[in-house]
Order: structure tokens, then sequence, then C-alpha cells
């Protein structure tokens, strides 16, 4: 008996040994590595309770065998970015083409956090003018329409702080659209995905896209209402479509996601 309880007493004096140890340096404690490195391990207590090899680094989570404090000595960061920049001019005068804002990595991820998302974005987008400043031409052809939130962003006074002509609003009925629309999941296309067949759409018609304030590209005035009119999506050449005109507006009435602009 007295062998047996000096063998008990020893075991005890062991483990609290042991614990005293692991709190005073921490099985993880300076020791947090990137990815999969066995080289980034000590001997502690594991997470499964058990004392031997234990690691220290992002893959451990998966593979079961972090240390035990693991999570308190090698919290996860999340990925952080900056706010988006502004956008960019038109890559190209006088014709769809595309702009662009990007933002930037300010604190990487770590310890499994979240990875970081997009830092570049871009949209469609029309410029008026030239590299000279001069006024594009007015082409004929199909409408060329983009989310109310471009509009948005246009100005509403000239250059001597004047208020712009508000433009107007044409009404139409959707007849057509292609199944790219749909298939856009980016953040600044996904108004594409509302162009729907059979629904009433509301199109404005504002400086700069319209020419003396009284037409814009494809917005059908001169049409019969029995026309088949072409409509194409900026930002998206394979998103396009018919509709048939209903009438004239002096402001847009549809629902926010059924309203649109000529660019």
């Amino acid at each position: 008996m007295v062998g047996s309880s000096s063998g008990f007493a020893c075991w005890l004096l062991l483990v609290i040994s042991i614990g005293q140890n692991s709190q005073v340096t921490g099985g993880c404690s300076g020791k947090c590595c990137r990815g999969r490195d066995l080289s980034c391990s000590t001997t502690d207590w594991r997470m499964d309770r058990l004392y031997e090899t234990c690691y220290c680094d992002e893959s451990c989570v998966k593979t079961k065998d972090c240390c035990f404090d693991y999570f308190t000595e090698c919290p996860a960061q999340d990925c952080a970015v900056s706010d988006w920049s502004h956008w960019s001019g038109c890559a190209k005068p006088c014709q769809l083409s595309v702009r662009s804002r990007v933002r930037h990595i300010e604190q990487k991820p770590t310890n499994g956090g979240e990875p970081c998302p997009a830092l570049e974005e871009r949209a469609g987008c029309k410029e008026y003018r030239d590299h000279r400043g001069s006024r594009c031409g007015h082409n004929s052809g199909p409408a060329f329409i983009t989310s109310m939130e471009f509009g948005k962003g246009r100005p509403k006074r000239d250059s001597y702080g004047n208020p712009l002509d508000p433009g107007f609003c044409m009404e139409f009925k959707l007849e057509s659209r292609t199944p790219h629309c749909t298939l856009e999941n980016r953040p600044h296309t996904l108004w594409m995905r509302y162009i729907t067949e059979g629904f009433k759409v509301c199109v404005a018609c504002e400086p700069p896209a319209s020419r003396n304030g009284s037409i814009c590209q494809g917005d059908g005035q001169d049409s019969d209402k029995q026309a088949s009119l072409h409509w194409q999506a900026a930002g998206n050449p394979r998103c396009h479509g018919t509709w048939r005109k209903i009438q004239k507006m002096q402001q847009c009435d549809c629902p926010p996601q059924h309203t649109f602009v000529f660019i």
C-alpha cells in the first residue's frame, strides 16, 4: 500500500509540474506558423487531451493535432481591405467601354481567417467626348442601357453651376433577352438579372447621354409602337434583346429594379 501511494504521489507531482510548465510557456506561445509546417511543433497537451507532439500551424485545425492553446495564442485574423478607389474614366471614348475601381490589402488573413475579397471591379460605361474634348458624334444603333446607380453619379449641373436639363423617360415592354443576362454575378452587373420578358421597364434619357436634351441613341421616339427595338446592356455585350415602345414620360415611375438609364 505504501509503495502504491508513493507511486500515485509521484505521478500527481509529474502532472502538476507539466501543467505548471504549460501555463508558463504555453504550447503555441510565439510559435504561430502559416500553412502546414511540421517544424512548427512542440511537446505539450493537445486538444484531444494527449500529451505528445502538437502543432501550431494553420493546418493543425484540419489535422486535429493543435496544441491546447492554439486558438488563444494564434487567433484567426480575417483579411482587411481598403475602401474602393474612385471609378476610373472609360477605357475608350465615344463607344461602349469599361471603367474600373480597385482596393488594396491592408491585412492578410492568418490562422484560417476569412480570405481576401476581389480587389478590382469593372462595369460598363460610355464617355461622350473624345481625347480632345470634342463632342462625340451621334450614332444610330441599339439602345445601350445600364443601372440607375450609374445615373446617380452623373453631373446635375454644367461647368457654370447651372442645372442641366433633367431629360425625360421612355417606357418599354420587354419582348426578349439572351440567357447571358441572368448568368452575370459580378457586383456591378447584377442589375441585368432583373431584365425579364413581359415586364414594363423605364429608361431615363438625361445628360450627357441625351443630344440637346431631346434624344438618346435607340430611345425609339420616332418608331412605331409595334416595332421591335433592340437594346444592349453596357458591360456585357452578350446581354441584349428587344422591346416595344409604350410611351414617353416626363419622369420614370417603374420600380427601381426595372428602371435603367440610356448610356
